[in-house]
């Protein structure tokens, strides 16, 4: 017996935040609907956001993290990733100063995960070297 359901979810596609229902047949996604009472879709989509769900099974997609060593990118675990991360981050920090240091967000992140972004930019690195680029 075929499982169906819809998952609400917010697009990924910018920051605008449009509430989207992903169709889900035996536990895969296979469409988008809009989000009829949402307040900012209304019921409505882009072409964006009816198409959002088709990168997920893409096979360049990348799934898991990598680190360049010996000049070739390698898989590794988040924690592994992130710990190369905040290691090298500090070093420059330490090096050249905090503004040596930028952050670039993008459209495609929530209004939340951009403030959450330029917040710890500031807090934590110590710089208001942060931009976002709308351009899709």
């Amino acid at each position: 017996m075929l499982s169906y359901e819809t998952i609400l979810t917010t697009c990924t596609y910018c920051g605008c935040g449009c509430g989207i229902l992903l169709e889900v047949l035996d536990g895969r996604i296979i469409g988008t609907l809009p989000q009829k009472d949402h307040t900012i879709t209304q019921g409505g989509l882009c072409i964006k956001g009816w198409n959002v769900h088709q990168f997920i099974y893409d096979q360049g997609r990348l799934k898991r993290p990598l680190v360049k060593r010996d000049g070739k990118f390698t898989e590794t675990t988040w924690e592994e990733a992130i710990e190369e991360v905040a290691t090298k981050l500090n070093r420059i920090k330490e090096e050249y100063g905090p503004d040596s240091i930028c952050g670039l967000t993008s459209a495609r992140c929530t209004n939340e995960e951009n403030y959450i972004f330029q917040k710890w930019m500031r807090a934590v690195i110590g710089t208001n070297n942060v931009d976002h680029c709308a351009r899709l």
